[in-house]
């Protein structure tokens, strides 16, 4: 199953970058893309021995500790406003991302095609608005 996670999903991103001309390295051995779409990027990881695939795209610095608004802004968001992507706090680093995982078995290419596509609009639109709000 690995190999055949791993394979799917370079195939799809091929497609993907070809369809929109773009040049995409390919995804590597240890399963990690990155794709810029606007201001986001959307790093792309199989998680092939679990049999997932993980969508990522950073869209902010740690929030303040005293910053309750703007976590119950972005939960209250993650349940009305971001498709198929959460917000997520990095367990390390406590940056703010968007994220999306799915299974790798009967995930097919328009499925991955509007994942990325949603993720990368969601972190597009959040990145410039949550920058605001941390420099206001």
């Amino acid at each position: 199953m690995p190999d055949k996670a791993l394979d799917k999903v370079g195939q799809y991103l091929e497609r993907f970058a070809k369809e929109r001309d773009l040049a995409l390295p390919p995804l590597g051995p240890d399963g990690v893309a990155r794709i810029q779409r606007g201001s986001a990027v959307v790093s792309v990881h199989v998680l092939a021995d679990q049999g997932v695939i993980l969508f990522l795209a950073r869209v902010a610095d740690r929030p303040r500790e005293d910053d309750a608004d703007l976590l119950r802004q972005l939960l209250t968001a993650s349940f009305t406003a971001t498709g198929d992507a959460a917000f997520a706090l990095h367990p390390e680093s406590g940056d703010v991302y968007l994220r999306i995982l799915r299974s790798v078995d009967g995930l097919d290419y328009e499925e991955l095609e509007d994942l990325l596509h949603t993720i990368a609009t969601v972190a597009d639109h959040w990145d410039d608005r949550l920058k605001l709000v941390q420099n206001a």
